[in-house]
């Protein structure tokens, strides 16, 4: 899921520097989601990797 919210990120780099601005806003907002996403998934898995060694 990284790896997709980095692509985002780069087509929306690219699209901005081509002066195509709905393109990127759209893109790095993706790219933004993306990031959340993936952040949250990996704090919901250290959790629960901790929370199973407890046991």
């Amino acid at each position: 899921m990284l790896y997709w919210a980095l692509i985002f990120l780069l087509v929306a780099l690219v699209a901005a520097a081509f002066g195509f601005g709905g393109i990127a806003t759209t893109a790095a907002g993706i790219a933004q989601i993306l990031f959340v996403v993936a952040l949250v998934l990996f704090v919901l898995s250290v959790v629960v990797s901790f929370t199973r060694r407890k046991l």
